[in-house]
């Protein structure tokens, strides 16, 4: 024992002055030790984006980050999701193309006389819908579960998703549905024509219970 406390006392000696060259280094060739502590730093590979999503009540129900942990040249990005004070279920989420979260709205692109007004509805549709149907679009995502506390998470690897279309002009926004998604499967045996033009824009997901614009990290 008493070998042992003091073969401590001398790797304890010898830690201090290697720590105190160390700093002693760093001082005089005035190297910078903030950077390695950022994980973000400058190699692409920290926070995107992030988005506080909150209901139709203003009230707030969860985050969202976007990140790209392989750096900028991976091509793939991860997104993260933290939810609580929903009720129980599977819901629809996609990213939607427009970066605007008003309650009870009209769609960006509905120019009718007697435009539809719902929830959200001014996030417009899914991100990269054009030329694809769901679950193709850009912005399709799993199904968000939430369980029985009222709380949802999950992180999802995805490629589809173009930084230059999340923080464009018009920006983007992350939206939960109502409903769960049926990804466009409507079984032959229910539609012997195939799914119509609803279920290939939307996948069924319902109204919109939920919305969170992105804003740059």
């Amino acid at each position: 024992m008493a070998l042992g406390a003091a073969s401590l006392l001398v790797l304890s000696a010898c830690s201090t002055d290697s720590d105190d060259d160390s700093s002693t280094d760093a001082a005089a060739t005035g190297t910078d030790t903030s950077e390695t502590a950022d994980s973000g730093g400058a190699d692409g590979t920290g926070a995107i984006a992030t988005a506080a999503v909150a209901n139709a009540d203003g009230d707030e129900v969860g985050s969202v980050e976007i990140s790209a942990p392989g750096g900028d040249d991976a091509g793939t990005t991860e997104l993260s999701v933290s939810f609580s004070g929903l009720e129980p279920g599977m819901y629809g989420m996609h990213v939607h193309a427009v970066g605007v979260c008003e309650p009870d709205s009209t769609a960006p692109d509905d120019d009718s006389d007697n435009p539809e007004t719902g929830d959200f509805l001014s996030a417009g549709g899914h991100l990269g819908a054009d030329g694809h149907d769901h679950p193709d679009h850009g912005g399709d995502l799993p199904a968000l579960l939430v369980n029985e506390n009222g709380e949802g998470r999950m992180t999802v690897t995805t490629d589809r998703i173009e930084d230059s279309d999340l923080l464009d002009d018009d920006g983007s926004a992350i939206i939960v549905h109502e409903d769960p998604d049926n990804y466009g499967n409507i079984p032959e045996r229910y539609a012997p024509d195939g799914p119509d033009e609803d279920t290939l824009s939307t996948g069924d997901a319902g109204g919109r219970q939920a919305c969170g614009v992105f804003e740059a990290a």
